[in-house]
């Protein structure tokens, strides 16, 4: 289904939705799109490609930080722009490894940074999730926040200065976006700190 036949709107106390403007047979498809960013679970990194996401057991290393894997020359060039700044996070924190969600929000700010338009935004874009700072007890908020330290931590090969990026770009805030509850990855990491 195209977007246009898609409509967008707020359900109070729930957050923001999409919904048909026609009818739809059980199990259509609704929509389908790139997504904005993506990481691979840490488990799953060295057995799937990080560009195709297709399980191979023949990957090939990126050579500079030797975490990032992909099926041949064709896929590691198309992930280039995505996975260029976040290699040099990467060999900079060597040993240490960050958790799934920094790395996501990581991913997330270079695309950001890069004004980068991706398909997907034709229905919403980042700025359009809601923040649920109000809605999260003070533990959830001290993880978070602990998170956000750890994504400066991460960045800072590429972002010396927090101070230096847009309003828009708030590292806490990223983390209380409605990402935060989409994705368990996310509480996962709090948790397991």
């Amino acid at each position: 289904m195209e977007p246009a036949a898609l409509e967008r709107f707020h359900s109070p106390g729930k957050g923001n939705g999409l919904r048909s403007r026609r009818s739809m047979r059980p199990g259509e498809l609704l929509y389908r799109d790139v997504p904005f960013a993506y990481v691979l679970s840490k488990q799953q990194l060295g057995s799937v490609c990080e560009r195709c996401l297709r399980r191979n057991e023949n990957l090939h290393r990126c050579s500079q930080c030797k975490v990032a894997k992909y099926c041949g020359r064709t896929c590691q060039k198309e992930a280039w722009l995505d996975h260029k700044q976040e290699c040099k996070c990467l060999k900079s924190i060597e040993p240490n490894f960050p958790p799934d969600s920094v790395r996501l929000a990581g991913r997330i700010v270079f695309k950001l940074l890069r004004q980068s338009v991706c398909p997907s935004e034709k229905l919403y874009c980042f700025s359009d999730l809601q923040s649920n700072t109000e809605q999260l007890s003070e533990e959830m908020k001290d993880g978070l926040r602990h998170l956000a330290q750890t994504l400066q931590l991460y960045l800072k090969t590429e972002i010396q200065d927090e101070s230096q990026l847009p309003p828009a770009i708030d590292f806490f805030q990223i983390f209380t976006k409605d990402l935060y509850e989409m994705n368990p990855m996310i509480s996962q990491s709090i948790t397991s700190y």
